[in-house]
């Protein structure tokens, strides 16, 4: 595999390889939990990447940080599990008809936990890409690591990104006078 991990280190490949998995397993988890609502599943998910990042480690490059070429991975190995997990009917469900929780009117005042978990359900509405973009987008990942994690361009980011937090305006703006008109009836 890899003669620069012996060399280089005093570790085998595995050795190195379980090293920096304990010292980056937050990215799978994040992952895991940004594409899955169910608890087998994020298990499963997360077997799946830790499998997949074993198999491509042969092909990992140094000179390259390894979060990067981890997230690229694992969040490729989610988009292929999402799409064989997800029967072409529930991609179409509208926003309103999905079981989503009806956001509060005041979720500016909404405790930190409940504001991540609306925003965290209203992400899970979105495309498989957009929601890998704003996964590295809230994780602070510049704009040149999000390209390079998702091999698009730089520029291309920042546009999806523009569009998405807009599209995420209206949507929290939308639930929350849906919500606000629900309850003064």
């Amino acid at each position: 595999m890899h003669a620069f991990s012996t060399i280089m280190t005093g570790l085998t490949d595995e050795e190195l390889f379980t090293r920096l998995l304990e010292q980056h397993g937050g990215i799978i988890r994040k992952v895991a939990f940004g594409y899955t609502s169910r608890a087998a599943d994020r298990e499963d998910l997360a077997q799946e990447i830790t499998i997949q990042l074993w198999r491509a480690y042969p092909r990992y490059s140094p000179e390259r940080p390894f979060s990067t070429w981890m997230y690229r991975i694992a969040l490729n190995v989610a988009i292929s599990f999402l799409r064989r997990h997800t029967h072409p009917s529930r991609q179409t469900i509208s926003l309103e008809e999905s079981a989503i929780e009806p956001i509060d009117q005041n979720i500016a005042a909404a405790e930190p936990d409940q504001r991540i978990a609306i925003l965290q359900r209203v992400i899970a509405t979105l495309a498989p890409l957009d929601r890998a973009l704003m996964l590295l987008y809230l994780d602070d990942h510049t704009y040149r690591e999000i390209a390079a994690i998702l091999g698009i361009a730089e520029t291309n980011v920042g546009t999806k990104l523009s569009r998405l937090k807009q599209h995420l305006r209206q949507q929290l703006t939308t639930n929350t006078n849906n919500d606000a008109n629900r309850y003064s009836r």
